[in-house]
């Protein structure tokens, strides 16, 4: 099997590219051709490129329409061929193909038939072959629908999230949290009768014992007739916890492809006076899931419809999701009671969590919900520390460990004062987590100093010492400087959060928390300089080509590159300004394929035509216009203002023509080869950033291949000089795309803003992607589909409120824990 290339693999391309960059080069070389001197290049050593790139396209495209046609109808052979056995058993689905080493069996529906029976072993005897083998994946049962198949992929891959996001958070290590909850008060129940669908007149059944634990949460929702379950509990109370297992349990339990896929919102993010919940359900989908933001028809058969519903919404509107619809409380306080009777608009199942005091104080502005139980997380007893914490750490001794003291002298004395306070604090599983990770997971530390009543005069300051010793700890294996600076990192993406109003931290929403005055120079700078070193670099040799010298050339190219550069510069920061008036621009949730995109998106060919005509006609008359006027007007042998403007219009209109058809084409043809992300239904924070990085590299490739053909033609045409043709495609291909990329996409905005203004400034590190990632690792942040989350709002809340932004290599270390003075008594 050949594997693609890895500039194949970086354009997310099913076509090698190969052929492509051949053209590319049989253009360039056709180019240079006729700009050197007569005889530099033989006039053949253009075809010499195009001719097998030429070939080299037409063998990809017959062989992918081969192999389209093959998926298709299927494999077929003859009635007399060897693989054709009506009455043969079927293929077992739990079989192992037989895989040879050092072969490459391909990936993908291929079945691999031939006569004969299996023999198992390490070797296959093809004499003793009598019966069909068939190697490779499974064909989909006919019964199964393309509905059936979205549900199931959704499912694997939220099995897939949830189980490494239990394992980050270290759940189950060494056994989970004893995490238990009983009935919740009455008031914030509905009635019995409605929460059995009871018809008028019937008297419900007597109400089941709600009471249970953490593997028991599947079991008690199936208790629950309506489906519709509240979870309540105090902040750090294991909601969170539960939610996932529930998750995972359901998933696990998951047989039949028209039972409901449990997933996770966050209720943050919602807004009920605006989005419906379907609406909103189907968004927060597709934002996570790209593949089901692809349109299906009602047959579910792609669709280009304005009407037909996405794969996302089919799932909603067809009950095959169950909404765990996390964190009512952090919905704004005056949206939740227009929440809550939205909600009880629907009868749609779903599990809601909340803290207790804020769903109780929605509950008495309307009432609780429709046919809802109610169930309320317990805090965490002594016994359950005892069976814990100590199993968490180190032996201190064969018996005990460095817990056993701090246990003891809450089991002992309850009524000290540090008895008192430390047990208030360990109540609920985030804290108790916490300080296994501070005190667990670093030797160096003695849990001891927890009992320290000179220091800990209050619950609320030892819980604020906790989460203040958390990122230190799981950051101690970093250099010092580095650990220094994380709390003021991670502080700045709490505060970006506190100001968006949402828990969800998106790349392309990093620099949105800036003053709009602010971006918008900062991408007109940006743009201006990468137009305008492109210029003057241009314009330099082509100058010095004409014969001119080099200190002439270098004049004459800083002027262009500055008037350019200019130019650039403000249309591009206004055009930012305009388009980015709401927020940060979304990233695109496409990818080009080089054999056909979604039918959906062939219709937004014209449009997107049109909108490449006019802006880049636009652009390139009035670049090209103001250009000729500043090297005229500093030219002292200048011919006169009318004259100036003569010439400047003509050469703009020139530019326009060329710059127009290329960013019109390149638009339209993006339209019709780009599909939706396939990376298994689920996306992670950072995936969309390679993808709009491949898809800009793309635009941009395909902008200077129709730009080197589009000036070819007017050359051809004798509209062009070579070396003009030289000077507006290289100005235009690579200043214009680049600024293009830059300015206007989300990948160049996360550039300019995240990778580059904001490290500069001290308020992130260099390395953004990789510090993401590192935390969501160490446990700091928390995936939750396209975006991270912090683990829990206390620690963000705290992070936002004790961070600061550190000055130019300056940042104060952590304050290491001192000694107790008045610590208790050991015991």
């Amino acid at each position: 099997m050949r594997w693609p290339s890895p500039v194949t693999r970086a354009l997310g391309a099913r076509v090698s590219v190969v052929p492509v960059l051949l053209a590319a080069s049989g253009a360039g070389v056709a180019g240079a051709a006729a700009l050197a001197p007569t005889g530099a290049f033989a006039p053949w050593a253009g075809a010499m490129l195009l001719g097998p790139a030429a070939v080299g396209l037409g063998f990809q495209v017959r062989r992918l329409r081969s192999a389209g046609r093959a998926r298709r109808e299927g494999p077929t052979h003859p009635p007399g061929s060897p693989a054709h056995h009506p009455g043969s058993p079927p293929h077992h689905p739990g079989s192992q193909p037989h895989h040879s080493g050092g072969q490459d069996i391909p990936e993908g529906p291929v079945r691999n038939t031939v006569g004969g029976s299996t023999v198992y072993g390490s070797v296959l005897q093809a004499q003793t072959i009598n019966g069909p083998v068939t190697i490779g994946e499974p064909r989909r049962p006919s019964s199964e629908t393309p509905l059936d198949h979205d549900a199931d992929l959704l499912a694997k891959a939220l099995r897939k999230q949830w189980r490494e996001e239990e394992e980050h958070r270290k759940i189950r290590d060494p056994i989970p949290l004893p995490v238990r909850w009983q009935a919740a008060p009455d008031e914030v129940l509905d009635h019995w009768s409605n929460i059995c669908r009871s018809p008028a007149g019937v008297v419900a059944p007597g109400r089941p014992d709600l009471a249970g634990q953490l593997d028991e949460i599947v079991a008690l929702y199936r208790r629950i007739p309506s489906r519709r379950l509240v979870v309540l509990g105090r902040a750090g109370s294991g909601k969170t916890i539960l939610t996932i297992r529930f998750v995972l349990d359901l998933l696990a339990a998951r047989t039949a492809p028209a039972d409901r896929v449990p997933v996770i919102f966050g209720l943050a993010s919602w807004n009920p006076a605006r989005t419906p919940l379907r609406h909103w359900l189907t968004a927060e989908l597709e934002r996570n899931h790209p593949r089901l933001a692809e349109k299906r028809g009602h047959a579910g058969l792609a669709d280009s419809g304005p009407g037909a519903p996405t794969r996302a919404a089919a799932l909603v509107d067809n009950d095959r999701i169950l909404p765990v619809l996390d964190g009512f409380d952090e919905i704004a306080d005056g949206l939740r009671r227009p929440a809550l009777e939205a909600l009880n608009a629907t009868d749609m199942p779903l599990l809601l969590t909340s803290r207790c005091a804020e769903y109780a104080a929605a509950v008495r502005r309307t009432k609780a919900l429709t046919a809802a139980a109610a169930v309320e997380l317990s805090d965490l007893s002594l016994t359950d520390l005892s069976h814990y914490l100590p199993r968490t750490t180190r032996k201190a001794t064969p018996t005990s460990t460095a817990w056993d003291p701090v246990l003891d002298h809450l089991r002992d004395r309850p009524q000290h004062p540090a008895s008192i306070r430390l047990a208030t604090v360990l109540r609920t599983p985030l804290m108790v987590a916490l300080a296994r990770t501070i005190y667990s997971d670093d030797p160096d530390r003695d849990p001891w100093t927890l009992l320290d009543t000179g220091e800990f005069r209050t619950p609320d300051a030892l819980e604020d010492h906790l989460l203040d010793n958390f990122i230190p700890t799981v950051y101690r294996d970093r250099a010092a400087d580095h650990r220094a600076r994380v709390p003021h990192w991670l502080g700045h993406l709490a505060r970006h959060l506190d100001r968006l109003g949402t828990p969800n931290l998106a790349w392309w929403q990093l620099g949105s928390t800036l003053r709009r005055s602010s971006r918008m120079g900062l991408i007109g700078l940006t743009t201006g300089l990468a137009f305008g070193l492109v210029d003057t670099l241009v314009m330099w040799y082509v100058v010095c080509y004409l014969g001119y010298g080099v200190l002439p050339g270098l004049v004459n190219g800083l002027l262009n590159g500055v008037s350019f550069g200019a130019t650039s510069g403000l249309v591009f920061g206004l055009v930012y300004g305009l388009r980015n008036r709401k927020g940060a621009r979304e990233p695109s949730r496409v990818r080009v394929r080089l054999r056909g995109g979604r039918k959906g998106m062939r219709r937004e060919f014209l449009p997107r035509l049109a909108i490449g005509l006019v802006g880049g006609f636009g652009f390139g008359f009035l670049s090209w216009l103001v250009d000729t006027l500043v090297i005229g007007l500093t030219d002292p042998h200048a011919y006169g203002l009318v004259l100036l403007l003569a010439h400047g219009a003509d050469m703009g209109l020139q530019a326009g023509v060329l710059y127009g058809l290329a960013a019109g084409l390149t638009f339209a043809l993006s339209a019709a080869l780009e599909g939706p992300i396939d990376l298994g239904t689920a996306v992670g924070p950072l995936d969309l950033v390679r993808t709009n990085r491949a898809l800009v590299l793309f635009h941009l490739l395909v902008f200077g291949l129709v730009l080197g053909i589009a000036g070819g033609a007017l050359y051809g045409l004798h509209k062009f000089r070579g070396i003009d043709w030289l000077a507006f495609g290289l100005v235009g291909w690579l200043g214009g795309g680049l600024a293009y990329g830059l300015g206007l996409t989300a990948w160049g905005q996360w550039l300019t803003l995240a990778r580059l203004w904001l490290p500069l400034t001290g308020r992130l590190p260099w390395a953004v992607n990789a510090f993401l990632r590192d935390a969501h690792r160490r446990g700091v942040l928390r995936q939750a589909g396209a975006v991270y989350q912090f683990r829990h709002a206390r620690l963000q809340e705290r992070l936002a409120h004790t961070s600061r932004t550190p000055r130019c290599g300056d940042a104060d270390p952590a304050p290491e824990p001192r000694a107790p003075d008045h610590e208790p008594r050991r015991s």
